[in-house]
């Protein structure tokens, strides 16, 4: 009985190992470093600074919410979790919201492009009472 007790626990602790490596794996800059860099990051945003070559793809991953800036003309396909696709083309100098989720960028380019992304890391806090 003690050696199914013990192998139970030895299945339950391999698991939650699976299950917290999974939700870590949706990091971009884990799983996808050669285009992903942390630039700066304090307790309410995390900037990361994105470099894509030329039909460069990426890996399934998610961020929060934010602002990214494109500092290069970019084309980039995102494939979602559900399997649909969504076209974003984006202008050197434009700034637009990011919304949170989860999505597979690809690049289709025959050009570089680069981005900066501020993620959100709080809510914003509730604007103040004037009186």
């Amino acid at each position: 009985m003690k050696s199914i007790a013990r192998f139970s626990m030895t299945i339950l602790s391999a698991a939650c190992v699976f299950a917290a490596n999974t939700a870590s794996a949706q990091e971009p800059t884990k799983v996808d470093s050669k285009h992903y860099k942390v630039v700066l990051e304090n307790d309410q945003v995390r900037v990361l600074r994105i470099n894509y070559g030329p039909k460069e793809k990426s890996v399934m991953h998610e961020h929060p919410a934010g602002v990214v800036t494109f500092l290069t003309d970019s084309n980039v396909k995102f494939t979602l979790p559900d399997g649909k696709t969504v076209d974003s083309i984006g202008k050197a100098g434009e700034a637009r919201e990011a919304p949170a989720g989860k999505h597979l960028p690809e690049n289709m380019s025959d050009k570089a492009f680069e981005a900066i992304l501020v993620e959100l890391k709080t809510k914003p806090a509730a604007a103040a009472k004037t009186k």
